[in-house]
């Protein structure tokens, strides 16, 4: 039994306590966000906000350059689409969940590539190339970059980015040395099935209803 934990837990011997407790509080607010995003809640923005803002403190010091890129991304959109979601016409929300169009399906490739071209461009910039997952790193990376987008603009798709990129993220931290980062992963692979059934049942009803 004290194997196991050793095995999962034997990381964080070299970690301060304040970035031990910091990480347990961003991965608490990060799994209230995608909770309030499966219930289609505005929540999802000032609690994912909290979560982003402390992991670019921590990702930061630990020189994981796609995860920061990532947050930092993170954060930035959450302001979007906080003032998205929240856009309404007399009383009533006027952004409510569809279905991305042809056009946004370009947007969304241009929007993976240049983020592949910037993770490269900062693995390269800072020499870290040479680790074995930035590969790995830059296409989670891309994924997210365009789940991101695709939830500010409340489009159901967003689910399908983050429940690959959720599934590839759970070894990939685990890897890293962040068990309870890998551990968040998992459940967000599951909230992210679960959101993407409960959006696509409100997407159903609202078009019987057109």
């Amino acid at each position: 039994m004290f194997q196991v934990f050793d095995f999962f837990f034997s990381q964080y011997s070299n970690y301060s306590t304040v970035d031990f407790y910091l990480e347990l509080i961003a991965v608490f607010f990060g799994l209230l966000s995608v909770w309030y995003a499966k219930n289609n809640n505005i929540n999802v923005y000032p609690t994912g906000i909290i979560s982003t803002g402390i992991f670019i403190y921590l990702l930061f010091n630990w020189g994981l350059l796609g995860d920061l890129t990532i947050n930092i991304y993170y954060f930035s959109m959450s302001i979007y689409g906080w003032y998205f979601w929240n856009i309404k016409d007399s009383g009533k929300t006027v952004n409510k969940i569809s279905s991305y169009s042809k056009n946004e399906k370009v947007k969304v490739i241009i929007i993976m590539f240049l983020s592949i071209i910037l993770v490269v461009g900062l693995y390269i910039i800072f020499d870290k190339w040479d680790n074995p997952i930035a590969w790995i790193d830059t296409v989670t990376t891309s994924l997210f970059f365009a789940g991101m987008w695709l939830m500010a603009k409340r489009k159901l798709e967003h689910w399908v980015f983050w429940i690959i990129g959720d599934i590839i993220s759970v070894p990939l931290y685990l890897y890293k040395g962040l068990m309870l980062t890998s551990f968040q992963y998992l459940i967000f692979t599951i909230l992210a099935i679960k959101g993407y059934k409960e959006w696509r049942n409100i997407l159903v009803k609202k078009n019987q209803n057109v």
